[in-house]
């Protein structure tokens, strides 16, 4: 089964807060996501191998560590999950970015994929895939399996707030991903939204109704 790690660092819950209030404009919102994603890509990363290097500082030859040669991409998950991109990227910049976008069939229920662009070489990198909410796991668990199919063995999920049930399905369906997540709600409501949650994540950060 794949590991839940909340981050409940005083940083990215204080941050949590203010996205939450429904009071927080559209570009505050992009940015505290921002930051918060940043904050979250310090603990995500945590157990990328290091290579031991020397240096040359102004006064002396030492020996240092470097991220042992990591591949890495980002796939947020669109529209939302495009919010978080930027923040990670301060931190991982030379991680490549895929995207990917679903939709829900009316007549089946089931997630189509309608658009998928992954860096050429994502077998041989380490996935983060990113969206703000993890509410069913419907999406979540659709664009693992869409990047599973590509050739992607290690992925790691990383969400802002994630309901009991969303969780449940991504772990059921995909017992080796690993599930980053800032807060763990409520529960769901009859509309499928997170509850107490921050509303429409998309919607929020991109000034939509």
């Amino acid at each position: 089964m794949g590991n839940l790690c909340v981050l409940d660092h005083p940083l990215i819950q204080h941050k949590l807060a203010l996205i939450r209030d429904e009071r927080t404009s559209s570009k505050e919102f992009r940015a505290l996501v921002e930051e918060v994603a940043m904050l979250m890509a310090y603990e995500v990363t945590r157990d990328f191998p290091l290579e031991e290097v020397e240096v040359k500082t102004p006064v002396a030859p030492a020996k240092a560590k470097k991220i042992a040669g990591r591949k890495v991409a980002l796939v947020p998950i669109l529209r939302a999950g495009l919010g978080m991109v930027d923040g990670m990227l301060k931190l991982i910049p030379a991680a490549k970015v895929g995207h990917i976008g679903l939709y829900r069939d009316h007549e089946t229920l089931q997630p189509v994929e309608y658009y998928c662009k992954m860096p050429s070489d994502i077998e041989e990198r380490d996935i983060i895939v990113i969206d703000p909410m993890l509410a069913t796991g419907g999406s979540a668990t659709a664009a693992i399996g869409f990047i599973k199919e590509r050739g992607a063995k290690n992925i790691k999920l990383m969400c802002l707030i994630a309901a009991p049930e969303g969780i449940a399905t991504v772990q059921k369906n995909h017992p080796d991903v690993d599930i980053f997540v800032a807060a763990v709600d409520d529960c769901l409501n009859e509309h499928a939204y997170i509850v107490p949650g921050l509303g429409d994540a998309g919607d929020r950060l991109f000034g939509t109704k």
